[in-house]
């Protein structure tokens, strides 16, 4: 099969990583890609949300199966332009990808069909301003758009809360509407499922790290490092999600017209009155899926054939009993203003017990640089959580650039 992937960063780099694997793939593209990618998959280059220039792409060069990374093609309606065609495509439809693409869809489909989430008003940007001296603080403060992992803010006093919605302003339209929701308190746990519509399978849970710094502190980011599975989760609390969370959303998308096919990655917390959703996305997370996947023992491709299919209840998907931690390194600055082209070192040192992913690097002359916020995804995979750790920041300790700063305390 040939395979397209669409995406440039590090979940594309573990989603190649893990597709090339597969003794049906015989040749395998990725657009735009990364150089980190290149030595797995012919890179393409276009951008992700140029829907015409890929599909053309499809066409000209016969691709068996497109896979979808990031959001943004998603809320596009790429998979609805791809079946209009006739191509097999992974990844939700434009309605379908509502669920993380607008809050409030996601919010009141919840609330319509019953699934835990904490209680929330939508109101324009306008009335968030004018509601600040009256809120019962502290409260959530979440766009309504898509917004990279950072639209959603804190705030525990009235000045924090002006300050947030004029943070959330920055992002234009995406904060044309906002979300104050209750605030909750407990773990956080990602968990994931793939599902052709009906039936959905557990692909097991990780912990996201956001603060950009130690000990929880700091700005949000789009992840600065995870654990999987995540120490939360038991097989009780997974069939509780499944029963509580998965079913219900996945039932209720049927009934709004919409079915929901692809990867459903549900944001969940565990507080003292029990599970609750923060927040639905439509594709594997990234950094998760560079946790995630490394673990996963079953042949990638044939469980998204299964699922395109409509036949998952026939494939079994098997996993590593032992943990993974992966810790991001990023550019100095992150997640605010950050320089390019801080040259890396490290990178051919040889490790077996640790994966690198490529989430924003460059190629300048016979050197290795930075080109993103997240610059690299390093992976320690071991039977035990504390040793997976030793592996990720042995190989951490041997890789450098100007700036270059990460959490420590990923896994403690």
């Amino acid at each position: 099969m040939k395979i397209l992937i669409i995406g440039g960063g590090g979940r594309e780099h573990v989603l190649a990583w893990k597709i090339a694997q597969s003794a049906s793939v015989t040749k395998l593209y990725c657009a735009p890609g990364n150089p980190g990618i290149a030595p797995l998959a012919e890179l393409v280059p276009i951008v992700v949300d140029d829907i015409d220039a890929l599909l053309l792409f499809v066409s000209e060069h016969a691709i068996d199966l497109t896979v979808v990374g990031p959001e943004l093609p998603l809320s596009l309606g790429i998979v609805d332009r791809f079946l209009e065609k006739g191509f097999k495509i992974f990844g939700s439809t434009k309605a379908a990808s509502q669920i993380e693409s607008s809050k409030v869809f996601s919010k009141q489909l919840m609330q319509k069909y019953g699934v835990p989430t904490a209680s929330a008003e939508l109101v324009s940007l306008e009335e968030a301003y004018s509601r600040v001296s009256s809120l019962s603080l502290p409260v959530v403060l979440k766009v309504d758009g898509l917004a990279a992992g950072k639209g959603v803010v804190i705030v525990r006093t009235q000045e924090e809360a002006i300050a947030g919605l004029d943070f959330l302003k920055k992002m234009g339209t995406a904060s044309a509407q906002i979300v104050i929701e209750e605030f909750l308190e407990g773990t956080e746990i990602s968990f994931f499922v793939v599902t052709d519509g009906e039936m959905a399978i557990p692909l097991g849970s990780a912990q996201d790290h956001k603060a950009v710094f130690d000990g929880n502190r700091g700005p949000n980011t789009g992840g600065m490092g995870v654990v999987s599975p995540s120490p939360g989760m038991t097989p009780a609390l997974s069939a509780e999600v499944m029963s509580k969370v998965i079913e219900p959303t996945l039932r209720g998308m049927r009934e709004e017209g919409m079915p929901y096919t692809g990867i459903l990655y549900a944001g969940l917390i565990l507080t003292q009155e029990g599970i609750s959703v923060l927040e639905f996305n439509a594709r594997w997370g990234d950094p998760e899926a560079q946790a995630l996947l490394p673990r996963l023992k079953t042949d990638w491709l044939e469980v998204m054939t299964a699922a395109l299919e409509g036949r998952l209840n026939q494939v079994r998907i098997d996993w590593d009993a032992g943990s993974s931690v992966c810790v991001v390194l990023a550019s100095g600055g992150y997640p605010g203003a950050y320089k390019k082209g801080e040259i890396i070192s490290g990178l051919e040192n040889d490790y077996a017990e640790a994966m690198i992913f490529h989430a924003g690097t460059g190629r300048q002359e016979d050197e290795w640089v930075t080109q993103g916020g997240r610059v690299l995804g390093i992976t320690g995979v071991g039977p035990s959580l504390e040793i997976a750790r030793r592996h990720a920041y042995k190989r951490v300790a041997q890789i450098s650039f100007s700036g270059m700063h990460y959490r420590s305390d990923i896994g403690l």
